[in-house]
């Protein structure tokens, strides 16, 4: 399917006939984006809604509808500036495949102000723009549902505010979970179950008598009340976990908000404290000790050289002192072996050179060691040796005092960091004021759970009385039906409830296995990095999403950035629409929103170009603004460009050729 063209005329903010060419095909290149640029409050949800409009009439779930009835919503589109003799119009020209050939048609929708029975004329015209089929007319309706369901219509043609509350949202919205069902084909088995329970319940009325029948009304009509009792529970249900996730978030909020203003270092002051006398403790503790180091023998350690100095030369003097003793000694015994050797038959030349020899000998020994100068430090050996043990102790207390220096130091840093955190902790009335907030917000949630699960049970119950009724009735058909053929209905009809039901868990889990996949590679392929998600799962009933990293472990959606949930979003949709087969058109108002510039840029270069066969962008200046704009050109993505001007004075807008650059 492929919208060609689209025709305004007075409608909304849009004087006169106007014409957008949307048809993304050329001669040289097919290039998808239809790229429309408007300021906000321009136009660009007026245009959208348009081609809701211009599709599926009353049923049309346009934004700027709400709650008015079709007939106010079709005057409040009225252009205010139109002559009140020309009608409001609305066309669009499509094209689609019928029985392997293209084929064109040209909705019309006219209507006036305060417009006749409260609804507009519609007229579907064929291939030549000119000749009427009144036969589409009666049975529009039906026949655009087999193109484009209502259903699946917000999957296609959706907003930025959309995708918004799709990437905020723990579970999707009821709408897109409905438009899920349908684009996937979940609901054709829910509708087969309801016709064969409709079916069921004729032949049971057909076959029993005037008191069974009575009977089997009464259970029917409670098992009608039960079903009407467990829908609005059920969307009660709905309402309660919502409103878990809403006050969760205001939880969060709170509790960040204690934490960044001081509140839980508030509630550990006495912890901080008491930590805080500790390490003065600790530290005056270290500071005695090193008094005690001063009181010894540290001091010392300022004269270093001058003690080493002193033990050299008592050292000197020491060696000195015992040099002069041995040399009294060797010339005594040299005097007794020169006599000795007088004894002897030896020549006294010989005995001379012994002797000059021992003489000299003598001398050298204490040349080598005699002093420039006099001693004058006349230390004994017991000073000596204490003035060892003095160095041997100074080197142990310079160790100490060092080592307790840094502990001091690091003690010294803690404290600055513990006073630091004293002097952020909140103010006592401050703090209350956060504790309370807190307070109250986990209560509200606790408050919410305990509603919600209170809620669960009723449901369950409900659910159980259902099917006893279910149960009620069929054991009634047992007992008091006996036509063979129509009792073989309803077992055949049971059989294939049981069937069907089987069949559909299989269905949605092979449908969402694939979507999974789908989906995964979508958000990896938008994503800048790789390596955030490894698998995502889809739940069979919410439809919610949950992402898991290459461990296996879950990855909170919380810890996602705005941009990330947002890209996660739109590959849900376009997962979606890859999943489901259908070739449609693809409108996206306000696409880009909260994105910084490398998701936006992954946005513009992956996305928009391979969204569809057809792109509807419709954005202002600042989202897709001129970079994005160029790349688009560059990669030749964009088929038209149109700016929507409009003037604030008069309050129109005119749709001219070109963009915002």
């Amino acid at each position: 399917m492929i919208f060609l063209e689209l025709v305004l005329q007075n409608f909304g903010p849009y004087a006169g006939r106007q014409v957008i060419n949307l048809d993304p095909r050329s001669a040289e290149n097919p290039r998808p984006i239809i790229l429309l640029g408007g300021m906000n409050g321009g136009g660009k949800t007026t245009l959208m809604d348009s081609i809701r409009l211009a599709l599926y009439g009353q049923r049309a779930q346009c934004s700027t509808r709400g709650n008015l009835s079709y007939a106010d919503f079709l005057t409040q589109c009225v252009n205010s500036k139109a002559n009140p003799t020309e009608k409001t119009r609305i066309e669009l020209l499509f094209e689609h495949i019928e029985d392997d050939k293209p084929i064109k048609y040209r909705i019309v929708r006219t209507w006036e102000k305060n417009p006749k029975d409260g609804k507009d004329a519609l007229g579907i015209l064929g291939d030549d723009d000119t000749w009427p089929v009144d036969s589409l007319v009666n049975i529009w309706d039906d026949y655009i549902e087999n193109l484009l369901p209502l259903g699946i219509s917000n999957l296609f043609l959706f907003d930025g505010e959309q995708v918004k509350e799709l990437a905020e949202q723990e579970t999707p919205p009821q709408i897109v979970i409905e438009a899920i069902r349908g684009l996937l084909g979940l609901e054709l088995a829910d509708r087969l179950a309801v016709d064969l329970e409709i079916l069921v319940n004729r032949k049971r009325k057909e076959i029993a008598d005037t008191k069974d029948l009575a009977d089997l009304e009464e259970i029917e009509q409670r098992l009608i009340e039960q079903q009407e009792d467990y829908q609005v529970i059920e969307a009660k249900l709905a309402i309660c976990r919502n409103q878990i996730e809403e006050l969760e978030i205001v939880q969060r909020e709170a509790l960040d908000k204690f934490v960044s203003e001081g509140g839980k270092i508030a509630a550990e002051r006495n912890q901080l404290e008491q930590q805080q006398k500790e390490k003065n403790t600790a530290a005056e503790n270290i500071r005695q000790s090193m008094c005690e180091l001063a009181a010894d023998v540290l001091p010392l350690a300022l004269i270093t050289n001058l003690v080493s100095q002193v033990q050299a030369q008592g050292a000197k003097e020491f060696r000195y002192h015992q040099i002069q003793l041995a040399r009294d000694v060797l010339l005594e015994r040299d005097k007794r072996l020169l006599q000795w050797l007088s004894e002897l038959k030896i020549t006294s030349e010989q005995v001379d050179k012994i002797q000059s020899f021992l003489a000299d000998d003598a001398d050298n020994l204490y040349t080598g060691y005699s002093q420039a100068e006099v001693p004058w430090l006349l230390a004994d050996e017991e000073s000596l040796s204490q003035l060892d043990n003095v160095r041997y102790h100074l080197q142990n207390a310079k160790a100490s005092a060092k080592q307790q220096v840094s502990n001091l130091k690091n003690i010294e840093e803690e404290l600055i960091v513990l006073a630091r955190q004293m002097q952020t902790a909140a103010e006592p009335e401050a703090y209350q004021k956060l504790r309370n907030a807190v307070e109250e917000a986990q209560n509200q949630v606790a408050l919410a759970k305990a509603n919600y699960e209170t809620t669960r049970r009723i449901l369950a119950e409900l659910t159980d009385s259902i099917e006893q009724t279910k149960k009620e009735l069929k054991e009634y058909t047992d007992k008091n039906i006996d036509t063979k053929n129509r009792e073989h209905i309803i077992t055949s009809a049971a059989k294939v409830q049981e069937t069907l039901k089987v069949f559909r868990e299989k269905l949605t889990l092979r449908k969402l296995n694939k979507l999974e996949e789908e989906v995964k590679n979508c958000f990896l392929y938008l994503l800048h990095k790789s390596d955030l998600v490894y698998r995502i799962a889809i739940d069979t009933k919410t439809f919610a999403l949950s992402l898991f990293d290459f461990d296996g472990k879950p990855v909170p959606k919380h810890r996602l950035s705005a941009g990330e949930k947002q890209l996660l979003a739109i590959a849900f949709l376009w997962g979606l629409a890859k999943v489901s087969g259908l070739r449609l058109p693809v409108a996206i108002d306000t696409p880009l929103g909260r994105l910084d510039s490398s998701h936006r840029q992954n946005l513009v270069e992956k996305y928009f170009p391979s969204a569809s066969h057809q792109v509807i962008l419709l954005s202002t200046d600042t989202e897709i603004g001129k970079k994005e704009v160029e790349t688009l050109r560059e990669n030749e993505a964009i088929a038209h460009e149109y700016l929507l001007k409009y003037n604030s004075t008069t309050r129109q807008t005119t749709i001219q050729p070109g963009y915002f650059w």
